[in-house]
């Protein structure tokens, strides 16, 4: 295996990815729930459905400095912001950003201020076009997308987090369109209907024409797009070779919980550092978008980055399975800004014209 991965590495440009994710070293992760409050309730969220939002922040500053002495001393690195909306708490915000490289996912109703926030990665949320997004996140009243295309336009740490739905796939050019225009890039996610909303809604029907659409838009905008052909494959098809997506293969989990003990006896990969906070920063759930096992119903973008990622060894193979592997991987460490800047500028177009080439060649 290390003859092949010496024998693939002559190639300057996939020797140029894996060199700057080397350089960026290895990623100890958890993930966090901001605060219980939100100023949004999005049809479908996990995070009320759940009811995660019972779990009460830390009332002082003094549990919420400990916390982060915890996590500094476990050797946490890195933390992706999840759970109710991170904007309300800036300041806890910025302990954190002091203290650990982050991502964050926002509603964009609030602005994370550039100034102190300088290299902070932001997800901002949209579900649709305008008329969608209203519908599924502003109560029919708000055009939230609006709102957060003013707030982030051309700010260099954004992209929108646009999770796209089985049935509106006839949106998708207009939504990028409008995120390009912004200034802004793209990361796709997938809805999963555990809500049972149905029609558009109904992951169930399948992401083909999505797919489709999604491979269209990279077409159009190589430098704009932060999800491959191959990545959107696999968490549509939930395949990885010889594994099928579910718990069983899941490898972002909380490994305190137990709830997780049996999974962990399984001889398959998984992140042995990964926890899944809730908002009181004590207590984890399962995994970070779930609280008992609905991975069947599961699209996330992240938990499927983290399934590619440390299966590395099964993308050995051949180059282009390695070429898969190694921009997947360069991808996730990219949108995190894990990466050098001027890196960021030059190599996106290159991998997307690398892996339809090589699409296009199979």
């Amino acid at each position: 295996m290390l003859n092949k991965l010496t024998e693939y590495l002559q190639d300057p440009f996939l020797y140029k990815m894996y060199s700057s994710i080397r350089r960026a070293g290895q990623i100890r992760s958890i993930s966090i729930d901001m605060t219980n409050k939100c100023n949004l309730h999005c049809k479908g969220c996990y995070f009320f459905s759940d009811k995660m939002d019972l779990f009460e922040p830390p009332y002082n500053e003094i549990e919420f400095d400990s916390f982060i002495l915890q996590e500094k001393n476990r050797g946490t690195n890195f933390i992706t912001i999840v759970g109710g909306e991170p904007a309300l708490e800036l300041n806890r915000l910025k302990k954190l950003y002091d203290n650990f490289r982050l991502s964050v996912a926002t509603n964009g109703l609030i602005k994370i201020p550039a100034a102190g926030f300088e290299n902070l990665p932001i997800g901002v949320a949209v579900w649709g076009n305008s008329i969608t997004d209203k519908d599924m996140r502003g109560s029919g009243k708000l055009d939230v997308f609006k709102i957060a295309l003013d707030n982030y336009k051309d700010d260099y740490r954004t992209f929108f987090y646009y999770t796209v739905s089985s049935g509106k796939s006839d949106e998708i050019e207009e939504v990028v369109k409008t995120c390009v225009q912004n200034g802004n890039k793209v990361l796709f996610n997938f809805y999963s209907d555990n809500e049972n909303i149905g029609g558009d809604f109904n992951h169930r029907n399948g992401f083909e024409t999505v797919n489709k659409e999604i491979l269209r838009m990279i077409n159009l905008y190589p430098d704009k797009i932060l999800l491959s052909a191959y990545i959107s494959k696999v968490i549509t098809t939930g395949t990885l070779y010889d594994e099928k997506w579910g718990y069983d293969v899941c490898t972002n989990f909380s490994t305190d919980n137990s709830i997780n003990l049996n999974r962990m006896k399984l001889n398959n990969n998984y992140s042995k550092h990964f926890r899944a906070y809730n908002a009181d920063l004590k207590t984890t759930r399962q995994c970070c978008t779930s609280v008992e096992n609905k991975c069947s119903s599961c699209f996330d973008v992240w938990q499927h980055f983290s399934w590619i990622i440390l299966n590395m060894r099964k993308h050995l193979n051949t180059k282009e399975e390695f070429t898969n592997w190694l921009t997947t991987t360069y991808l996730f460490y990219f949108i995190n800004r894990l990466v050098g800047l001027e890196e960021q500028k030059n190599l996106l177009p290159e991998i997307h014209h690398l892996l339809n080439y090589a699409r296009l060649k199979s």
